[in-house]
């Protein structure tokens, strides 16, 4: 799962450094909101939503924002047209794509989804389609510090609970049961071993690998996805090539 990992990784970096900031903010608190509306806005009792505030958090949020994303979905303001929806596709090369969205009006997100679909080389599929390509795992991202030994992070790990584990030069992905994750994440933190970031992934079970023009075709393609303002996450089995990856990450 090199480039899926390597590609997630990518998109952290980016992230970072991304001007919209905005926009950034915009998913991360809907995000919030949508955990605090359907398990209660109690972070101590409501794991979704210990979650969603460690990634605002992660993401440099404010507190302030954050308590108002809560407040907005416990409080008076009326999120019941809010809904989630799961989009699933095909893209250049016959890779798999899933789309997670929070929206309050389906016609206008299904018809921006299949639009970038269509104009990026893939098309939109049915429910169904594409999801058993993947497993909906804990996964816990850390930048090993010089002359750290990954497996011995690693083991720590699967001592607090973790499945499995894949090591990338200096980055280390932990794979968890979804249950397990913020154990892990918290186990690793207390033992000095500060995770960069904790997720819900649906994490691909075989990957697709891509020549360098489909790659490029498919980065466009997340990329695009990942902009539409309702969408939440992407997620893709593809494999891309070391040098386009390379590229895109510059």
């Amino acid at each position: 799962m090199a480039g899926h990992s390597k590609w997630k990784q990518i998109k952290r970096q980016k992230a970072i450094t991304d001007q919209k900031r905005g926009a950034v903010f915009t998913k991360l608190g809907r995000e919030v909101t949508m955990a605090a509306k359907f398990g209660g806005g109690d972070p101590e009792g409501n794991a979704r939503l210990r979650l969603a505030i460690l990634k605002a958090k992660e993401g440099n949020m404010p507190a302030d924002i954050i308590e108002r994303a809560i407040n907005k979905a416990v409080g008076e303001t009326d999120t019941s047209q809010l809904d989630e929806i799961v989009y699933e596709g095909y893209g250049p090369g016959g890779t798999a794509v899933m789309v997670e969205a929070v929206t309050d009006n389906r016609n206008r997100t299904v018809a921006e989804v299949r639009n970038v679909f269509n104009r990026s080389g893939g098309n939109l599929g049915e429910s169904g389609s594409v999801a058993w390509q993947f497993n909906t795992r804990g996964v816990v991202a850390l930048t090993l510090q010089k002359g750290t030994d990954p497996e011995e992070v690693a083991l720590m790990a699967i001592d607090a609970g973790a499945e499995d584990f894949e090591v990338d030069e200096d980055s280390l992905s932990i794979y968890t049961k979804v249950e397990d994750l913020m154990a892990v994440h918290k186990a690793l933190a207390e033992l000095g071993h500060e995770p960069e970031s904790a997720e819900i992934d649906r994490v691909p079970t075989v990957m697709v690998p891509l020549e360098e023009k489909e790659a490029v075709q498919t980065l466009r393609l997340l990329e695009k996805l990942e902009d539409l303002e309702d969408v939440q996450k992407v997620y893709s089995n593809a494999d891309f090539p070391e040098e386009v990856l390379a590229t895109y990450s510059g």
